[in-house]
């Protein structure tokens, strides 16, 4: 199950470039995950973030 720390994320966006099926960005300005699915993409989204704000 993947998830997104709030606390850590920053915004960048990059996660949602990557694996836009999965990430999404919220309200908040933040990462949040809209659909969690197994998808490739996820580990490319873990290793681009800036912050390790995403995990499995």
């Amino acid at each position: 199950m993947v998830k997104v720390d709030k606390n850590k994320c920053i915004g960048c966006g990059k996660c949602v470039q990557i694996c836009p099926k999965v990430f999404k960005m919220g309200n908040d300005g933040k990462s949040a995950v809209k659909k969690n699915t197994k998808a490739e993409c996820i580990k490319d989204a873990i290793d681009s973030c800036p912050v390790d704000a995403i995990s499995e």
